[in-house]
């Protein structure tokens, strides 16, 4: 069972936690993550695209010309493709982009993706954040405070609104709750910042 130093927002000691091996601790299936992730991005695709083929452009019901004599290419419609105005070859339409993952996929998947950042230093399990105020000079200075210089993802167990509110301006972080915590949040982020209590709540949800 790996054990991981929990700081405060000060960036000192305040503890240690025991991480189940159920979850931070297993060998990360690439193949999962990887078929998570498209089911993500896919979902994300509104597939509203829509454009008219050539039964379905205005006009064009006469023959342009005759169809011999005149030494040129022999044409009904001045609605096909090659024409101005014509329709579109093969056109788009709207369509359903949702990729559907069994359960146990999307579990592995967010469990490989826990234990690649645990396995590489990139979690920081912090103790408590208590902002006396809604400032984002407040969560910068956490930031500072626990050394996190690159792209970084917030976990909480619950939606905190005085946090998100300090938050939402750093372009560098971006927040999530167990219950939103998602594999593409995670494998796109540089650091990992995981409330203790947050610990429990993904122990609860993730490890049967």
């Amino acid at each position: 069972m790996p054990t991981v130093q929990v700081l405060n927002m000060q960036g000192k000691a305040a503890g240690e936690i025991n991480l189940p091996d159920e979850i931070f601790a297993v060998t990360p299936n690439v193949a999962a993550m990887h078929l998570v992730v498209r089911s993500i991005l896919a979902n994300k695709r509104q597939g509203t695209q829509s454009t008219l083929t050539r039964s379905e452009v205005r006009g064009g019901g006469r023959k342009i010309y005759r169809q011999k004599g005149t030494g040129n290419a022999r044409h009904h419609s001045n609605r096909a493709p090659q024409f101005r105005h014509g329709g579109v070859v093969f056109a788009p339409k709207p369509r359903d982009y949702v990729i559907n993952v069994p359960k146990k996929v999307r579990r592995l998947a967010m469990k490989s993706a826990l234990s690649s950042k645990l396995s590489a230093g990139d979690i920081i399990v912090v103790d408590k954040i208590a902002l006396k105020e809604a400032k984002t000079k407040l969560v910068v200075k956490m930031l500072n405070d626990l050394g996190v210089e690159k792209k970084a993802l917030l976990i909480t167990a619950t939606p905190d609104e005085s946090l998100i509110r300090a938050s939402r301006n750093i372009q560098s972080l971006s927040g999530a709750n167990v219950n939103t915590l998602n594999v593409y949040d995670i494998l796109r982020a540089g650091k990992l910042i995981i409330l203790q209590d947050a610990v429990k709540g993904i122990e609860e949800v993730y490890a049967s």
